[in-house]
């Protein structure tokens, strides 16, 4: 049982590592296409990163729980 909960931690880990890869690559293309190297903070991209950081959490506490 312990090495199933770490299998899926250890896939969920590189799930979310492949979504920040393709988050940061359209970043680098809006980077680019606006012709500066300034990085702009989005406030939407925010709220959404917190959203599923919460989702994140809250699949780990019900899947923990039973």
């Amino acid at each position: 049982m312990v090495a199933l909960k770490a299998y899926v931690l250890l896939f969920t880990a590189f799930f979310f590592s492949g979504l920040m890869h393709l988050s940061m690559a359209a970043q680098e293309k809006q980077v680019a296409a606006m012709g500066t190297a300034r990085v702009v903070v989005d406030a939407k991209a925010i709220d959404q990163a917190v959203a599923y950081l919460l989702m994140f959490a809250a699949l780990f506490v019900t899947y923990f729980a039973h």
